[in-house]
């Protein structure tokens, strides 16, 4: 009986453990999860087009219970098409290759091996998939009055390794007669993904959070 009892205090113990780690690891992302959905057909839209800036980023930040790590991605390129002032549809690509860790010191050795790792076949792959991608498959305008900072809801869908899932961002965007912004603070799961450290089960796995915030700052001009 004191074996059982010992048995299930253990199991016990692991699974608020766990519980708690998770929570924490949670906890430290602040970001709106958008809702994924499966892949949606992109819009074929007519208009202006408008050159994304390559000097745009993307930062992301990734959790765990100890703290976290903060770094960017560049953007390798991608068109808007704008038409009677507003954004209609489009691309872009990023370029996983370019992913920079800002947290890290360089001179000990801990930058690049996070780099590294992220690059690795265990998150990003990048050898294999060197590029991500996002295309527009709807543009609403926001009507929800609580969202003062949000001009539009942009669904589209965003390509990591060999996966595509459609994701619903609330961004804020701009457009005149020469240039167009857009921004963006978001969430994304990246078990969707199928970004698993070791695999779905493993439990180093569930010590990083599941979810990792993404902020968009992209710049565009007319061609």
């Amino acid at each position: 009986m004191f074996v059982l009892n010992k048995y299930y205090n253990m199991k016990n113990f692991l699974i608020l453990l766990v519980f708690t780690v998770c929570f924490a690891a949670c906890k430290n992302n602040t970001a709106d999860k958008v809702t994924t959905t499966e892949k949606q057909t992109a819009i074929i839209a007519d208009g202006t087009a408008y050159a994304v800036d390559t000097t745009s980023t993307i930062t992301w930040i990734g959790s765990k219970p100890t703290g976290k790590h903060t770094g960017t991605f560049n953007i390798s390129g991608g068109t808007f098409i704008v038409k009677d002032g507003a954004l209609k549809g489009g691309t872009f690509t990023i370029n996983i290759n370019s992913l920079n860790n800002e947290d890290l010191a360089a001179d000990a050795g801990s930058k690049a091996k996070l780099e590294g790792h992220l690059k690795s076949p265990d998150f990003f792959d990048a050898a294999k998939y060197p590029t991500a991608k996002f295309e527009i498959t709807s543009v609403e305008p926001n009507t929800d009055i609580t969202k003062k900072e949000v001009t539009h809801f942009i669904k589209g869908n965003l390509t990591l390794k060999d996966s595509t899932k459609n994701v619903a961002i609330p961004a804020r965007v701009t457009v005149d007669a020469k240039t167009l912004s857009a921004s963006a603070i978001f969430s994304i799961d990246r078990t969707l993904w199928g970004m698993n450290y070791k695999g779905p089960d493993n439990p180093q796995n569930w010590f990083i959070a599941k979810a990792v915030e993404l902020k968009l700052n992209l710049t565009a001009a007319l061609k």
